[in-house]
């Protein structure tokens, strides 16, 4: 798994909150949810999403926006809008003053204050559980906007959304698991990944990342890595540095941590096993390594993640 694969593997809907919003102006909604990811596709019309630090983007037919929570934000018909409706944890509305608002349906999974309103948007948040999740989304920016006009899969999404089906929440997750997926491969793959993705993409780092993203378990130094890329320990160690941001094994250590502590969420395997699988030579190693980077024991940790919903 390399680390765009678990990426994309790790968001992974389960009876997500989804629906359709039919709007017309003036409107504007305060999200104050919490959520780790949010997905906003505007199927017609156009949409401003606006930030507490003055930084706005507007959107329009065919964008989809991936927002990284959990800091809140607006979105309006126009930033000069006055915030009618507060969305918080567990989707609970309020008005701006603290009173709770029921939201007028306009039929299945459909909101809004028109249901012939010029702007229609498809809204999918997630409740993102799993370290290499969280590792991976610390890639993203706050913002993720990608063109996708001719996407069958919004297409399909948006004629899903308002039928009511045997299986009809799976097919929706999958769907919009779909989505982000096709709007975070193109977003990876454009200028404004940033650093990440030329990593990647460079021929010795990258190859040094498909190595210790595939073989974690293998006893790798920079030397043998060096050898199996073809270049020095030097050239290795400033190249990889220099891209990635940190040195190959602090990377290493970092990304088998992230994986043992997913691997510990599963309660039939055990800590030795965890410990193979990622590279230490015993589960005394692995739980040293590990309560050095998270302050707690996989024990701990385990019982934690069996404690969390999801």
């Amino acid at each position: 798994m390399d680390e765009l694969a678990g990426l994309l593997d790790g968001p992974r809907a389960r009876g997500a909150f989804l629906l359709r919003a039919q709007l017309a102006p003036p409107w504007s909604m305060r999200i104050q949810d919490e959520a780790p990811l949010t997905l906003v596709a505007v199927l017609r019309g156009s949409a401003w999403v606006c930030f507490d630090d003055g930084t706005t983007r507007k959107l329009t037919a065919g964008d989809v926006a991936v927002l990284r929570g959990p800091d809140p934000y607006t979105f309006c018909d126009h930033p000069d809008t006055t915030p009618q409706v507060v969305v918080g944890p567990e989707q609970v509305c309020t008005t701006p003053g603290g009173q709770e608002v029921v939201m007028t349906g306009l039929g299945l999974r459909t909101w809004g204050n028109d249901p012939h309103g010029p702007t229609t948007l498809l809204v999918g948040t997630y409740q993102l559980s799993g370290e290499v999740s969280r590792r991976l989304l610390g890639a993203l920016p706050v913002l993720v906007v990608v063109a996708v006009p001719d996407s069958p899969v919004m297409t399909l999404l948006g004629a899903e959304i308002s039928r009511d089906e045997p299986g009809q929440e799976a097919v929706l997750d999958r769907l919009l698991d779909l989505l982000l997926i096709d709007v975070l491969r193109k977003w990876f793959a454009g200028p404004e990944s940033g650093p990440w993705y030329r990593a990647y993409a460079d021929p010795v780092v990258g190859r040094a990342l498909r190595l210790l993203q595939h073989r974690p378990e293998h006893p790798w130094t920079v030397a043998t890595l060096a050898a199996a890329t073809g270049v020095s320990r030097a050239a290795l160690a400033r190249r990889f540095t220099e891209l990635v941001g940190e040195p190959p094994m602090a990377y290493l250590t970092g990304w088998r941590l992230a994986l043992a502590a997913d691997l510990l969420r599963d309660p039939d395997t055990t800590l030795a096993a965890v410990a193979r699988r990622v590279g230490y030579s015993s589960p005394f190693a692995l739980s040293a390594a590990f309560k050095r980077a998270h302050g707690v024991s996989p024990q701990r940790h385990r019982r934690g993640a069996a404690a969390r919903p999801g």
